[in-house]
């Protein structure tokens, strides 16, 4: 089974590094979030790339202020088909705010492994302490 995000609101299990900010747009429980100009759903596509920073503790609506995690969050609830030990990403397209086991392969697109995966349905997301890919 393939990975897969539903992008629906996650369970958060542990946390790490708990702050607040101020949203600019709609999000879910367990999104990964970025900043420009505002903070929103994060993407890895070209041209639209908004590095993942930090994990959405709570829903929420432009405007409003929620609960996010900048160092480390346990999320489970929305995944299926992870690799355990797979490295995890932003997702790209139109998947604002999820995550993904495949790595970003257009240039330009954001390639920081943001995390892993515990077991098939439970990553840890690490936003401040990425790695950069390297690409042979």
């Amino acid at each position: 089974m393939a990975f897969a995000d539903s992008g629906l609101a996650g369970t958060i299990y542990e946390t790490e590094g708990e702050g607040t900010i101020v949203l600019a747009g709609t999000v879910v429980k367990g999104d990964i979030l970025g900043y420009s100009s505002g903070w929103k759903q994060a993407l890895a596509t070209t041209g639209t790339a908004i590095q993942g920073k930090c994990v959405a503790g709570e829903d929420g609506v432009s405007g409003q202020r929620i609960v996010v995690y900048f160092d480390r969050a346990v999320v489970g609830s929305r995944f299926s088909g992870a690799t355990a030990g797979g490295a995890i990403y932003v997702a790209e397209g139109t998947d604002n705010g999820e995550y993904t086991q495949t790595a970003p392969s257009t240039s330009g697109d954001c390639t920081k492994i943001i995390g892993y995966a515990v077991s098939a349905s439970i990553l840890v997301i690490t936003p401040l302490y990425v790695i950069d890919s390297v690409k042979a």
